[in-house]
């Protein structure tokens, strides 16, 4: 179970300032017409846009006047180093394919980490208007329905499972064959969520998450809601998975066990 501690105010304040700012600079460029996507390799796709590249901007510009001791990790602008023993670690557009191609499963993720790890997160769908947020002392959702405690599903058997993931093509061939031994033992298999599956998890509808390839920014907001609503994520060893690499998230301990059990294989 998450441990109920207290945390400085201030940076659920900065984060919830840096979520809104996310939101003025995103949603006038989703669904637009005028939108370009530059690719950012050159063998393979990853799309980056003009909505992430000034979010990421505007998030920094408030992180300079706000907490300017603090360090930040930015998917398009990368580090900037801070004395604090805090770091930001922000996704300004999660699912980047997702919001060019005009789907409401992308989001924006803002993380504290410190030296152990992210401890307080936001998931952010500025479109449906759903924050979700999980911290030392719990978490939560708002949306157009209010607010709601956030808590994971109670636990069942891998054969009784929901399980997502972002790609069919996960990670290499090795995680490929990983995931689908544990997603050909449950109930139901889903796939092109991006961060909005992990608050999915976190809002008690779905088992597991699975994923390879992560970054940093890909994975510490969606560990610090899924932790704090009382599920577990870790590499596919069980281990710590805040630097990136291959996940697993999961709503319980019985179910991780179920997945661990299998994904260790590969």
């Amino acid at each position: 179970m998450t441990t109920k501690i207290s945390f400085d105010p201030d940076l659920r304040r900065v984060a919830h300032l840096l979520a809104d700012a996310a939101r003025d600079v995103i949603l006038p460029h989703f669904r637009g017409m005028a939108l370009v996507a530059e690719n950012k390799l050159d063998a393979g796709y990853d799309p980056v846009t003009v909505a992430d590249k000034a979010a990421e901007r505007a998030m920094r510009e408030i992180l300079a006047r706000e907490r300017p001791d603090d360090g930040i990790l930015g998917e398009e602008y990368g580090v900037q180093q801070g004395r604090s023993g805090l770091t930001w670690v922000l996704d300004p557009i999660d699912g980047t394919r997702g919001f060019i191609s005009g789907t409401p499963t992308w989001g924006v993720l803002i993380a504290v980490s410190d030296g152990q790890g992210p401890f307080y997160g936001i998931i952010d769908q500025p479109y449906i208007g759903e924050r979700f947020e999980g911290a030392p002392d719990g978490a939560a959702m708002t949306g157009p329905r209010g607010r709601q405690v956030l808590a994971t599903r109670a636990a069942r058997d891998l054969s009784q499972a929901i399980v997502f993931t972002t790609f069919p093509e996960v990670g290499e061939e090795t995680d490929r064959a990983g995931f689908h031994a544990v997603a050909s033992g449950a109930m139901l298999t889903r796939y092109g969520m991006d961060c909005y599956a992990y608050a999915l998890l976190a809002a008690g509808q779905v088992d597991l998450v699975i994923e390879a390839g992560l970054a940093a920014y890909d994975i510490q907001a969606p560990i610090a809601v899924v932790q704090a609503a009382g599920g577990i994520v870790t590499d596919w060893r069980g281990g710590p998975v805040h630097e990136g690499g291959r996940a697993v998230a999961a709503a319980n301990a019985r179910i991780h066990a179920q997945a661990l059990a299998i994904l260790q294989g590969y």
